[in-house]
C-alpha cells in the first residue's frame, strides 16, 4: 500500500497582472489543505478532485460555477468533466444551466450512465433528478470573479477573457483522478463548448498521469490537449515536464494561451502556463504547500 499522496489544483490561467488576487490565494490555501487532509486520511483521488472543484465552483471567485459569466444570450452555461484513472472511465456535462456544482453532475454521468458526455437541458434534467442542487435564483446567485473587470463583460470580443478550475490527485492506493469545470469565455455564443468537458482534451486521467487544462479552449482542441501530452510521453518518451511544455507551445502556435496541471503516479507534477499567470496550489505527503498566482 502506497503512502504517497498528492493534490494539485488550479483556478484558471485568466490572470491579469496588477490586480489583487489576495482573496483567491487565501481560498486556494484553505482548499488545498482540506484536500491534502482528505488524502492523508485515505480519501480516494476521485472523491478528492470532485470536492476540490466543487469548492472552487461554489466560491464565486473563479470563472466556474457561481463565478461564471453570461453568454451572448444573457444566460450562464457551464461545462465540466471528471475522470477516474483507475477505472479508465469519465463523465462530463456541457452547456448546462443553473446547477450549483456542474462537476457533481459530471461524476453522476461517470457513475450512473454508460455515457461520457451529456449536454444542455438533458444533462441538467438528469443531474437534478439524481440529486444535484439547482440554482434557486440565477439573477442573484452569480457574481463577478476576483480580478475580472466589468468592461470585460461589456466587450468580451476584445479580451477573450476566460477562466477554468481543476484538480488532479494521487491517493494512498496509487489511484489518479482529474476534474475540470468552467463557465467558458465571457460573452461566448450561446451553445459554445470548449475543451473542458472533452475527455482527452481538457481532462484526462489513467493509471500513469492525470491532467487538467485551462485557457482558450479552441486552441487546446487544435493542439491535442491532455492526450497530446500522453502521446508525447508514451511514444516520444518525453518527460512529463517536456511533454506539457511542448503541448502548450502548440497552444500558442494556435493563437491561444493558458496552462495546465499534471501529476504522475510517482508523485511528480508540473504546473506550466504561457499566460500572465495561473492560480494554482499543490500539497501532499512530504511536500511544502505552495500557493501561487504569477
Amino acid at each position: 500500500m502506497s503512502v504517497l499522496y498528492r493534490i494539485v489544483i488550479h483556478g484558471g490561467a485568466g490572470v491579469s497582472l496588477g490586480r489583487d488576487y489576495g482573496e483567491v490565494e487565501s481560498h486556494l490555501a484553505v482548499v488545498i489543505q482540506q484536500c491534502s487532509d482528505k488524502l492523508e486520511n485515505g480519501e480516494t483521488a476521485l472523491a478528492t478532485v470532485e470536492f476540490a472543484v466543487a469548492a472552487l465552483e461554489t466560491s464565486g471567485l473563479y470563472v466556474a460555477g457561481r463565478g461564471s459569466a453570461p453568454n451572448s444570450s444573457g444566460m450562464v452555461e457551464c461545462d465540466a468533466s471528471i475522470m477516474d484513472g483507475a477505472q479508465n472511465r469519465a463523465g462530463g456535462v456541457c452547456a448546462v444551466r443553473d446547477l450549483v456544482n456542474p462537476i457533481s453532475a459530471a461524476r453522476l454521468v461517470l457513475e450512473q450512465t454508460p455515457y461520457s458526455l451529456l449536454a444542455g437541458e438533458g444533462a441538467r434534467a438528469f443531474a437534478i433528478e439524481n440529486g444535484c442542487d439547482r440554482v434557486a435564483d440565477p439573477d442573484t446567485y452569480y457574481r463577478l470573479p476576483v480580478g475580472v473587470l466589468a468592461d470585460e463583460l461589456l466587450h468580451p470580443e476584445l479580451t477573450l477573457s476566460h477562466g477554468t478550475v481543476g484538480a488532479v490527485a494521487l491517493d494512498r492506493e496509487g489511484r489518479l483522478a482529474s476534474a475540470t469545470s468552467t463557465g467558458g469565455l465571457f460573452g461566448k455564443l450561446a451553445g459554445r463548448v470548449g475543451d473542458t468537458p472533452l475527455i482527452g482534451i481538457g481532462t484526462w486521467a489513467d493509471e500513469n498521469v492525470a491532467i487538467s487544462c485551462t485557457g482558450i479552449g479552441e486552441a487546446f482542441i487544435s493542439a491535442g490537449g491532455a492526450r497530446d501530452i500522453i502521446a508525447r510521453m508514451t511514444y516520444g518518451k518525453e518527460t512529463l515536464e517536456s511533454a506539457a511544455d511542448n503541448m502548450l507551445q502548440a497552444v500558442a502556435e494556435n493563437e491561444g494561451d493558458g496552462g495546465l496541471i499534471a501529476l504522475d503516479r510517482e508523485g511528480r507534477f508540473v504546473m506550466p502556463f504561457n499566460s500572465d499567470g495561473m492560480k494554482r496550489a499543490c500539497a501532499g505527503d512530504g511536500l511544502k504547500t505552495v500557493v501561487a498566482i504569477t
